[in-house]
């Protein structure tokens, strides 16, 4: 490990062009980063090729170029302070639809987004601030944020009961595609995707409401017959 280190500090006090490594020692950092579900930075990367990190750095610039290219339907980018494989943005929406066809999508409900909400810009928070903002009880929302790994503990505040302090994961990043908190939507941008959302909804309950008004009346006029027979008899 001491002699990697040496490799690792000599790396980074080089000025001059790093030769361009063997194509075998970049097919193995690329799939290292395909099989690792966590995203690698590349002092991990270094680490584990024994290699100096400098090198690793350029043949992990290569790989993001190469898959930039319109023919690659993947992509290696840096997310949350790693590199991490992943489909292209402007594939997501056919991507979307076929794993639709596969199996049912696992979704968090509206109010589990709207906590994820207030702790990601209100972080860290109490679990009774995040009620006050919501204006609802959430105790059961918010361990089903701490169960996906979403949400996690940072301590205690210092006032009377000391009660825990919610911030949001690792895994949020990667979840959402973030490199870090800097590039969350503006308050602005989420109300209006909120608004968008709600809109949504409603066109939903509308049409599932007019899809069942015929059952509905049908249902009446059954019922009032059932009445009138047995008021003749």
């Amino acid at each position: 490990m001491e002699e990697v280190q040496e490799s690792i500090e000599s790396a980074e006090e080089r000025t001059e062009p790093v030769a361009e490594l063997p194509a075998e020692l970049k097919a193995v950092i690329e799939a290292a980063i395909y099989i690792t579900d966590e995203p690698l930075s590349a002092e991990q990367i270094a680490t584990a090729v024994e290699q100096p990190l400098e090198q690793v750095r350029l043949l992990l610039n290569q790989l993001v170029a190469e898959y930039a290219a319109p023919d690659r339907g993947l992509s290696i980018r840096e997310v949350a302070g790693g590199f991490k494989m992943a489909t292209k943005p402007e594939h997501h929406e056919s991507i979307r639809r076929f794993v639709k066809k596969l199996q049912a999508p696992l979704k968090l409900s509206l109010a589990a987004l709207e906590t994820l909400a207030v702790v990601a810009y209100k972080q860290p928070i109490t679990a009774p601030e995040i009620m006050d903002i919501r204006g609802v009880q959430g105790a059961g929302v918010l361990k089903t944020l701490l169960d996906r790994k979403l949400v996690a503990a940072a301590g205690r505040k210092e006032v009377l009961g000391k009660p825990i302090l919610y911030k949001t994961t690792r895994e949020f990043l990667i979840q959402f595609g973030l490199s870090s908190l800097a590039e969350l939507p503006t308050l602005k941008e989420f109300e209006e995707l909120g608004r968008l959302a709600l809109s949504d909804a409603a066109d939903d309950v509308e049409a599932e409401t007019q899809a069942l008004a015929p059952v509905e009346a049908e249902a009446e006029t059954v019922a009032e017959n059932g009445e009138q027979q047995q008021a003749d008899a």
